[in-house]
């Protein structure tokens, strides 16, 4: 059965490919989503070893884009940082861009790196400069969005930050206080210095427009929040590589336009939106990144192989990664999420067992009929 997402982008696929021109990646992820749970491009075939039923279970797309499979992707790699983090507080910053520069990132998609390259460089200096001798670093993890509430272009990083850094000779110290202006001034002035050497001197105009209209820097959201390890894991798979929007945001979809809604950040008012379907296209496939582009990326003690690595407390042990990494399979991610077990029996409640598998293209009644030896 399929979703008010994958029927808007059928319908209007033909539309998407001659009007909108969308990139290689784009088609890409949107024939996926199309075809995630369609029975001809495979699945499997489970049976009840006690009664016999037979259940088919078509393969999934494996999309980001894919509100289903990217959830399931948010689940996934919550779990695996949460693995990484520290035993300590975390802080939940927002490092974000004027208007008038996000445009730049839109025309060249290979700008993103700028932000990630700039925010890194920011907090690392943010915690050298307290101790040049030990130049303490934290753990740090960034994520990178492109869109707003409303869906449209507005790239900013997400940055969950340790209070606190492995210093050369200091194992652990502390670190309560952000320098909030430091973190604005040097933010604007690395993020600016990149985009120049990037662009060329094209860009010197612009520079100079923003240091004048942002004498107080870029805004950087760095309140302290509290979050304590057990609350941060669930914190963060809020803002982990979650899908553009969720179906159920979508309100009506009549054919011409689609209705959705959404809490708008300035006074947590609902908003709701109804725009012409391509239009409302448009704004979903802008955010799919480059295949292979790393919206999520490590920093600091949590980036491979760091020395302090092995003297620091985790959230979760190894041990214990072990242990929850066999509960992270489909099955066990629909019980945990609908609350029923899709391989339970539904005539004799035993569970079912793999019986084939069925790969794209494949005649399923002609395979069907071979296997039972019906011919």
């Amino acid at each position: 059965m399929r979703n008010i997402l994958q029927n808007i982008f059928i319908d209007y696929y033909e539309h998407i490919l001659y009007e909108l021109h969308p990139r290689q990646t784009e088609i890409e992820n949107i024939s996926k989503m199309i075809h995630c749970g369609d029975p001809s491009y495979g699945g499997a075939f489970f049976a009840c070893p006690d009664c016999g039923e037979l259940k088919f279970v078509p393969f999934r797309c494996k999309s980001r884009f894919c509100p289903s499979c990217g959830n399931m992707y948010n689940q996934k790699r919550s779990f695996h940082m949460s693995c990484k983090l520290v035993n300590c507080v975390h802080r939940h910053c927002v490092f974000t861009i004027p208007e008038e520069l996000r445009i730049y990132f839109l025309n060249d998609r290979s700008l993103l790196n700028c932000l990630f390259h700039s925010v890194r460089d920011v907090v690392l200096r943010m915690f050298h400069k307290q101790n040049k001798a030990e130049l303490f670093t934290p753990g740090f993890i960034l994520v990178l969005h492109t869109f707003g509430r409303d869906l449209k272009w507005n790239p900013h990083i997400h940055a969950l930050i340790s209070e606190g850094g492995a210093g050369n000779h200091t194992v652990w110290r502390p670190c309560t206080h952000f320098d909030f202006r430091f973190l604005r001034n040097s933010f604007r002035k690395v993020l600016l210095d990149q985009l120049t050497n990037k662009i060329g001197k094209s860009f010197c105009k612009v520079k100079n427009e923003m240091y004048s209209k942002h004498a107080e820097g870029f805004y950087v959201r760095a309140k302290p929040n509290h979050c304590k390890p057990d609350v941060t894991i669930k914190y963060i798979s809020r803002y982990l590589g979650r899908p553009v929007i969720a179906t159920s945001r979508i309100d009506a979809y009549d054919g011409d336009n689609v209705t959705f809604h959404y809490t708008r950040h300035e006074d947590n008012q609902t908003i709701t939106e109804c725009i012409p379907a391509l239009d409302f296209i448009k704004r979903l496939i802008v955010h799919i990144p480059e295949k292979h582009f790393k919206m999520l990326r490590y920093y600091g003690i949590y980036a491979k192989h760091h020395k302090q690595e092995s003297k620091l407390h985790k959230c979760i042990s190894s041990e214990k990664h072990r242990y929850l990494c066999k509960f992270y399979n489909w099955q066990n991610m629909i019980l945990l999420t609908f609350g029923y077990d899709p391989l339970k029996c539904p005539k004799c409640g035993k569970s079912m067992f793999a019986f084939e598998v069925y790969y794209k293209k494949t005649a399923l009644f002609e395979q069907y009929r071979k296997v039972m030896g019906y011919g």
